[in-house]
């Protein structure tokens, strides 16, 4: 497996390096008074077109069988996996060219890809982890492909939520891919773990232009990619293994899932459509009040390096949710707490930040 991750990997970052080189001029249509744009300059934001490119690559060397690790996916449903990332991840370069592309053709997008994947793939949440509700689908199986396609759906949104600055949803993606390639081995899904790996790698790739001169942004199409693949990967690993929690998965995407949920209701609270960008993300909270103590005569430097220490505080936040999911995989009540836990420690982390009382040494 090795060989497949290096392979995307340099495939992705091969591709980054083309589109930095031909693709800066579409850069100039992003618009300068975006409420989500913290960086200055112009950035061509296609890097998820990079990773389309690396993920591809690792996929069809497994198909065709140039592999030495016992992996074994067929034609039929590694073009059916891609197949059902298309639409999706086009439809986010296509938004990403050319600035026109509204939420709600994006949302119709990521449903059809959603919608494909659970048809070609038959894909569908068979348990949740709460006994009435299980029954509940046991009973009704078209409940469980409901579920199926409300994840597919929806993370990709939430990955575009948490993308906002140099390596944040990049580096999130790469340690979520490496948890559930991790727990697939434990179950002995080779197969699953190598299809996560081509994903992580081409991300790997693609964090080379990305973190931390910013070189390159993922824009929709990244987040997009990111949030199709890892959703039909975890559907995937509790739907084959009857030992793996599906609140595994929860707890290990928790943080973007909660992004999404809490902006969703802080927009509504204050009569705002969520599909209305603003710059009140939590990410964006920790640039604006807490990454304040770096000074360059040139603003340019300025920003990139607020920006680039905004990141590890949304990585280290993001381990704690990681690490928990991947030692309690298969324990369903533990990770019911830690994903209470998180959504508490979120909240008082966010209203502290608003109320400005973040403590001395976070700022330092």
């Amino acid at each position: 497996m090795i060989v497949v991750l290096f392979l995307s990997f340099v495939a992705a970052m091969v591709a980054g390096m083309l589109l930095i080189r031909w693709a800066h001029d579409h850069a100039t249509r992003y618009g300068l008074n975006m409420p989500q744009r913290f960086h200055v300059g112009h950035v061509p934001r296609l890097g998820g077109g990079s990773v389309l490119v690396g993920t591809l690559v690792g996929w069809v060397w497994i198909a065709a069988g140039f592999n030495n690790a016992n992996v074994t996916w067929s034609w039929a449903g590694m073009l059916a996996c891609a197949g059902a990332v298309l639409p999706a991840t086009l439809g986010g370069i296509g938004e990403d060219v050319t600035q026109r592309l509204s939420v709600r053709n994006r949302l119709w997008l990521t449903l059809l890809s959603s919608a494909l994947a659970c048809w070609w793939l038959g894909l569908s949440v068979p348990r949740l982890g709460l006994p009435w509700v299980d029954e509940a689908m046991l009973a009704f199986p078209w409940l469980g492909v409901a579920v199926a396609i409300l994840a597919i759906c929806g993370l990709p949104h939430a990955f575009n939520i948490i993308d906002g600055y140099n390596g944040l949803a990049g580096v999130v993606a790469l340690l979520v891919c490496l948890a559930v390639a991790h727990v697939a081995l434990q179950v002995g899904d080779r197969q699953l773990a190598a299809m996560v790996l081509c994903l992580a790698g081409a991300t790997g790739g693609f964090l080379v232009w990305n973190y931390p001169k910013g070189m390159l942004f993922a824009g929709d199409g990244g987040a997009y990619l990111w949030g199709v693949v890892i959703a039909i990967a975890v559907i995937f690993l509790v739907q084959r293994h009857a030992q793996v929690s599906p609140w595994f998965p929860m707890l290990l995407l928790i943080y973007p899932v909660w992004e999404t949920i809490f902006s969703s209701y802080r927009k509504f609270a204050r009569g705002v459509s969520p599909g209305v960008a603003d710059a009140l993300h939590f990410h964006q909270l920790i640039y604006r009040r807490i990454v304040r103590s770096v000074f360059h005569d040139d603003e340019s430097r300025r920003v990139l390096m607020r920006n680039n220490r905004t990141s590890p505080y949304l990585w280290g936040f993001t381990l704690l949710t990681v690490a928990p999911a991947v030692v309690f995989w298969n324990n369903t009540p533990v990770l019911m707490a830690f994903c209470v836990l998180f959504v508490v420690s979120y909240v008082a982390a966010y209203l502290t930040i608003v109320r400005f009382k973040v403590p001395g040494w976070l700022r330092r």
